[in-house]
């Protein structure tokens, strides 16, 4: 069974940046396409990026978000830039798609 610590959230303006990590236990991230994921409050949780052989991002994020991995660190890494209120959400990793038990997640808040 996988497991999925995220971490690296926080308050922060908007136009600011944050670098989220997830760290995997249990298996290897490298045999899986991961993804990040979010869920703002009221709505339901979206998929904002993936990484596997390419990456693919959520049309909201592109251009503003980074998804990249270590695989010797068996670690997923969301960087996000220009962020904005909208992003506002608990951001969690998993599988793509999703095989394993959320996480806690990280929760982001931008400030307007």
């Amino acid at each position: 069974q996988v497991q999925l610590v995220e971490s690296g959230g926080g308050l922060v303006q908007s136009g600011g940046s944050l670098r989220l990590s997830c760290a995997a236990s249990g298996g290897f991230i490298s045999i899986y396409v991961m993804g990040w994921y979010r869920q703002a409050p009221g709505k339901q949780r979206e998929l904002v990026a993936t990484i596997g052989g390419t990456t693919n991002y959520a049309d909201s994020v592109k251009g503003r978000f980074t998804i990249s991995r270590d695989e010797a660190k068996n670690t997923v890494y969301l960087q996000m830039n220009s962020l904005k209120p909208e992003d506002t959400a608990v951001f969690y990793c998993n599988t793509y798609p999703q095989l394993y038990s959320w996480g806690q997640g990280t929760q982001v808040t931008v400030s307007s």
